[in-house]
């Protein structure tokens, strides 16, 4: 018996919202509060590595990235699937990652007047 491969066409058609968008802002914000509060002790066996390194870019935490092996390309391309999905992902890698460096910047703002 063999089995059906796997096919991932849906989520290649898969086109997250601003909702989605503003939850991933607001869950990104609140664990870089906690991480300011708390230290990254707490939470390095708690998120995955791509949550860890999403949070410590927006931090600006160098000293993180480069210890989960991450770099801004990286993170970026990372969250640019989750913040347009993929056929719009790959249109922001190729024209430089901007509306992605976009959206973090306004995230950044946010997290710096709190």
């Amino acid at each position: 018996m063999s089995e059906e491969p796997i096919s991932w066409d849906h989520l290649k058609t898969r086109r997250p919202t601003d909702a989605d968008r503003d939850a991933l802002r607001a869950e990104l914000v609140g664990r870089a509060l906690e991480v300011r509060q708390h230290g990254w002790d707490a939470y390095r066996s708690e998120w995955s590595n791509g949550d860890l390194a999403a949070v410590a870019y927006l931090l600006g935490d160098t000293a993180m990235l480069e210890e989960l092996e991450e770099n801004e390309g990286s993170v970026l391309t990372l969250l640019a699937g989750n913040l347009y999905g993929f056929n719009g992902a790959r249109k922001d890698i190729e024209a430089g990652l901007v509306g992605t460096q976009a959206w973090f910047a306004t995230v950044q703002k946010e997290l710096d007047r709190l």
